[in-house]
């Protein structure tokens, strides 16, 4: 389990001894494997912020972390056989209930959201115990079950597109899987950098895709985007299911191929070979590693109360239909993010 600024995340034993509902498990597998339960709320330490969870929402990783595949995510958050975390979630938005007597940031009341993926996991609950460096305020006009939406997907768009991709005003960017959570965050955020954003989903997806801001959008069923003599600064590769080799020909010179969703197989091959290629290529390749900070945060906050970014939610569900939700996810034909609401 990641964590940090010796922050130990508690699931259990409260000094009050109040219960609290959760989504947990304790193998790995299908959603099979996820169950409701009531456990005591945690307690919270000197450096601890526990926060009222009024929404979250589902992601890859979640789905990663539920069947312990690829085998290599046993390896980054422990746990071989069993997992060790046993309540999962990233995204969290939710009022603050109680702050240890070290926390400066934030007071009873703050309305917060935040990313939890480095700190412990657990928003599939009523409340979860975490540091202050996973929560910033949440945007003013966004509701709760909006800014749960946000911090994941959006981060991952957000360093996909400026850390990786170096994106500048004006250049021509390609985002592939621009319908899911993290394309649908990655096409607002390249047009809030100035870019021209050529978007590619599936045929029922385009008129959505085109109300983000998209300048172009391809249906990959009608048109093979590497085939239609387009050449571009910057790939981010929400939905890689084909080889990266088949995108270096529309690349120019000094351009980037950003993988940040897709299969294994192709997160191997990028993992493998972008170095090489990148050496040989002239065209830089690489697989995001997303950071989740409170600057970055911040920077997603201040773009949304700037009306720059907002969140596409396909569908909505509550706590308890928290494997449905999973499940939606997983047939890959969500229009943006899927929102739970606790």
């Amino acid at each position: 389990m990641k964590t940090s600024n010796n922050f130990v995340p508690s699931q259990g034993d409260n000094q009050s001894n109040e219960k609290m509902r959760a989504i947990a498990q304790t193998e790995y597998g299908s959603t099979d494997v996820l169950r409701l339960i009531e456990i005591e709320k945690p307690k919270v330490p000197d450096n601890g912020v526990l926060v009222r969870v009024y929404a979250t929402s589902v992601n890859a990783g979640d789905c990663h972390l539920m069947r312990g595949e690829p085998f290599l995510i046993r390896f980054i958050f422990g746990g071989l056989l069993k997992p060790k975390i046993k309540i999962i979630g990233c995204d969290v938005a939710g009022r603050v209930e109680a702050v240890g007597k070290d926390v400066t940031q934030f007071q009873l009341g703050d309305e917060v959201f935040g990313d939890l993926s480095e700190y412990g996991f657990g928003a599939f609950a009523e409340y979860v115990c975490t540091t202050e460096a996973a929560l910033v305020l949440k945007p003013t006009n966004m509701t709760f079950e909006e800014a749960a939406t946000v911090p994941t997907a959006a981060l991952s768009a957000l360093q996909g597109l400026r850390d990786c991709g170096q994106i500048q005003s004006g250049q021509k960017v390609l985002i592939n899987g621009a319908s899911g959570g993290v394309g649908s965050f990655a096409v607002q955020i390249a047009k809030a950098f100035g870019a021209e954003v050529t978007a590619v989903c599936s045929t029922k997806k385009m008129e959505m895709v085109r109300t983000l801001g998209a300048d172009h959008v391809i249906d990959y069923t009608q048109i093979d985007v590497t085939q239609a003599g387009q050449h571009y600064n910057l790939v981010l590769d929400a939905a890689a299911y084909r080889s990266v080799f088949d995108y270096l020909p529309i690349l120019r010179i000094g351009g980037a191929y950003v993988m940040v969703g897709g299969s294994t197989a192709r997160l191997f091959q990028v993992m493998f070979f972008g170095s090489l290629i990148s050496k040989t290529n002239n065209r830089r390749v690489q697989c995001l590693v997303a950071k989740p900070n409170q600057k970055d945060l911040t920077t997603l906050k201040q773009l949304i109360e700037a009306g720059k970014i907002t969140p596409c939610i396909n569908k909505r569900y509550n706590l308890s239909e928290l494997p449905e939700a999973i499940s939606h996810l997983e047939q890959r034909q969500v229009l943006g993010k899927v929102a739970i609401s606790v």
